[in-house]
């Protein structure tokens, strides 16, 4: 059985005192490929030291994570399209906007995304989405570009199932997490009527952790208890789950060497 953690932080504090482990335990459970979202300039050193050592397992993403835009965000930028022109990436994330914390920064933080959106076209990558508290926000940016060959994943997706319907028509996949798995979750309460052709599975770890390590340190290897609660909302053996999502995850990942 091959699973693939379609979003997590491997390369965050939280790990530096078991890393190899978390990774080792993750491999241990058929969790076969890590993709790994980019926050900002300052942890691309710990990013490619990562996949140097798990060449064949560790698939980097370069982006300006939306909490991590301020006025020098052009500055950013620069560096990213520096890392693109030397180096090779899967995706441009994790990008959008998130309004949660701080909405001092939303002008910046749209036209970052809409930056951000125009380098993955020219590169012809896919890009990896966050979203909180912005729906309206990310739909009104992606509509700006329909003409143009977007793709992705709305990573750890926690909308309504008309936002769903929305990311999906707009040739996105949804990132089901440990959020599925709790009870004020909500998604599990509709999960079974979108197409499961747009399901992808990650972790979002050290974040999000399913149930019952709720509150604790997430890591990869936590992924069979995200892929269990989705074969139970969709009545679909773990084991299809695995060969669906490995398969919707593929898709996105085109240029990745599976």
């Amino acid at each position: 059985m091959h699973l693939i953690d379609t979003h997590t932080h491997l390369y965050l504090e939280a790990f530096d005192k078991d890393r190899n482990q978390v990774i080792e335990r993750a491999l241990s459970v058929g969790v076969n490929h890590f993709f790994i979202p980019a926050i900002s300039s300052k942890y691309f050193k710990r990013m490619f030291d990562l996949r140097e050592q798990y060449p064949k397992k560790i698939h980097l993403m370069a982006g300006l994570h939306p909490c991590y835009v301020k006025e020098d965000f052009s500055e950013e930028l620069n560096f990213i399209s520096d890392l693109l022109r030397s180096k090779n990436f899967c995706a441009i994330g994790e990008i959008g906007i998130d309004l949660y914390w701080d909405k001092s920064f939303l002008k910046q933080q749209q036209d970052a995304f809409q930056k951000q959106i125009q380098i993955a076209i020219n590169y012809q990558l896919p890009i990896v989405i966050h979203c909180r508290e912005a729906f309206d926000e990310i739909f009104e940016i992606l509509d700006q570009f329909k003409s143009e060959k977007i793709f992705g994943i709305f990573h750890c997706f926690t909308g309504s199932i008309k936002q769903a319907y929305k990311a999906i028509s707009l040739n996105f996949k949804l990132g089901i997490g440990g959020v599925v798995t709790y009870k004020n979750g909500r998604i599990d309460q509709f999960i079974k009527k979108l197409p499961i052709e747009s399901i992808v599975l990650e972790t979002d770890s050290p974040y999000l952790s399913p149930t019952p390590f709720r509150g604790k340190r997430n890591e990869s290897s936590h992924l069979t208890l995200i892929q269990e609660k989705v074969s139970d909302c969709f009545n679909i053996s773990v084991e299809e789950i695995a060969r669906i999502t490995t398969k919707n995850a593929m898709e996105v990942f085109k240029k990745v060497d599976f």
